[in-house]
């Protein structure tokens, strides 16, 4: 009877025992026991680890962001015509177009006054005649000579004495650039060398002291007189912020007549070349 022969499962003697196989390089190492996800999460976030060049990058970007800051707001604060309203703003550009009309307007008188200088049959009637023109304008003009027209009224009255110098003269400033050509304050004509001085309360016109409320009589086109002291920013809104008021009145026919004495120059003469 023939034996089948199986593989012997027995080891041949000094052969040394397999080696058990141990943890993969690459295997992650086990979670310790209780610690939950978010435990981990704070632990890798805090404390922070941050380096130098970081902290210059985001100093760098702090002080940059600052500035622009900065800048946004002073330009949001020097513009007084940003946030005005639409019809404000065709106000102005109206005015503005007046303006411009008016230098147009006075340069075509010079040229048609010259034009009929040069054409004139009797030259010499002719240049008396613009002489004493001119003569009677530069009376107004200096104060010299009474004055009326149509215009406005502007009455500005101070409770707290909070009205300075300086706000008398941007008012004047502002209605000269309007177009106007006599004004007179308190029973004082303004002329070209008008100057204001004193405090609050206490205000001088030439050396003259004048109190409140402060009577302005303009002679002008009371179209561009009026809205020349009320837009944004101007003389009627820097008043209200003083908590002053400010009323401004057409008229057509204002009268101007306080006057200034004419005075003789000491050392300027005359010349014709």
């Amino acid at each position: 009877m023939s034996s089948e022969q199986h593989p012997s499962s027995e080891e041949p003697p000094g052969a040394l025992p397999p080696e058990a196989p141990g943890p993969s390089p690459s295997a992650p190492p086990a979670p310790a026991q209780g610690v939950t996800g978010r435990q981990r999460l704070r632990a890798g976030l805090w404390p922070p680890r941050v380096s130098r060049a970081q902290l210059i990058v985001a100093l760098l970007l702090f002080v940059l962001g600052l500035g622009l800051a900065i800048q946004v707001r002073s330009n949001s604060d020097n513009s007084a015509l940003r946030g005005a309203r639409q019809e404000d703003l065709v106000r102005i550009l109206d005015e503005l177009d007046n303006r411009t009309q008016r230098l147009e307007d006075e340069k075509q008188r010079l040229d048609d006054q010259r034009t009929e200088l040069e054409n004139s049959s009797d030259q010499a009637e002719e240049a008396r005649k613009q002489t004493l023109e001119k003569e009677r304008q530069l009376g107004i003009l200096a104060g010299t000579v009474a004055a009326h027209g149509p215009g406005i009224t502007l009455s500005i009255g101070d409770p707290s004495g909070a009205v300075e110098a300086d706000m008398l003269l941007d008012t004047i400033q502002e209605l000269r650039a309007a177009g106007a050509e006599a004004i007179e304050i308190n029973g004082v004509r303004v002329v070209a060398n008008t100057y204001f001085s004193g405090d609050g309360g206490d205000l001088r016109v030439d050396g003259r002291r004048i109190e409140a409320p402060y009577e302005f009589k303009v002679i002008g086109k009371p179209q561009d007189l009026e809205p020349a002291l009320n837009i944004p920013g101007g003389v009627v809104q820097t008043l209200e912020k003083e908590q002053a008021t400010a009323e401004v009145a057409r008229a057509e026919d204002i009268v101007v007549d306080a006057l200034r004495p004419a005075k003789q120059p000491d050392y300027a003469r005359s010349s014709s070349r």
